[in-house]
């Protein structure tokens, strides 16, 4: 692929939101319709949530959830590696108070020691081994009670998860549930989907995630006929620190 100019160092790039941002727009709004992934975060922190905490999205991208976060935190810090969103996610925010976004990367976040209490990492780098540099930087800037959370596809099930497995073969589900498990990390599995407006987005969103030869057969075994819901599922690992 092409330099980015300005990108952070380490940033690790992605297939889908660098190079096809308006795309990934219409796929955060399609994905977890019904707020599953939200509700199961809550489930592990309490009540209070992240209502009067610090919160870090990292890997925030456009942005698209820091106005979530920041309707009850005491602050949001966004970090992202491309300068390009980085941008996008400034001008999301703009006039929406308690919130920053920076730029950085998962492997050298710009922030002090112990400064969060909560991180929000979604399809974000951390996808088991490998990632071994961004844990050690989760551990310096997490405050001692705080918590954080890796959302990332599950490959064992659901129909998104066989046309994640056939597209991303390399990637182990099995090897990747013991990398997180060695950690201390624990796993709440999650079966949400995707729910579109239209078999059009549907179908660039299926092209932005997948191969060709792989989005082809996908949306073949799913054609208009069967709707615009396909049935997604995903994994909330997290840790308390």
């Amino acid at each position: 692929m092409a330099t980015v100019p300005g990108l952070a160092p380490g940033a690790v790039p992605s297939p889908n939101i660098w190079h096809h941002t308006a795309t990934y727009e219409v796929e955060n709004h399609a994905f977890d319709p019904d707020g599953l992934v939200w509700a199961a975060m809550r489930d592990v922190l309490g009540p209070d949530d992240w209502s009067g905490r610090t919160v870090l999205d990292l890997g925030c991208g456009t942005g698209f959830h820091l106005p979530h976060f920041a309707a009850t935190a005491a602050s949001v810090i966004g970090v992202e590696p491309h300068p390009g969103l980085v941008r996008l996610a400034r001008r999301r925010v703009t006039g929406t108070p308690r919130v920053d976004v920076r730029h950085g990367s998962a492997q050298q976040v710009p922030l002090p020691d112990a400064s969060v209490d909560v991180v929000h990492v979604r399809w974000a780098y951390f996808f088991g081994p490998g990632c071994e540099p961004g844990l050690r930087e989760l551990d310096r800037v997490v405050r001692r009670g705080g918590t954080a959370f890796v959302i990332d596809n599950d490959g064992t099930t659901s129909t998104f998860g066989a046309w994640f497995r056939r597209g991303y073969p390399k990637i182990d589900p099995a090897a990747v549930e013991r990398f997180w498990a060695a950690r201390g990390w624990r796993r709440t599995p999650i079966r949400t989907c995707w729910r579109f407006g239209s078999r059009e987005d549907l179908e660039a969103v299926v092209r932005i995630e997948l191969d060709r030869a792989t989005a082809d057969a996908a949306l073949a075994e799913h054609p208009p006929s069967a709707g615009l819901e396909v049935d997604y599922a995903v994994n909330l690992w997290w840790r308390h620190f």
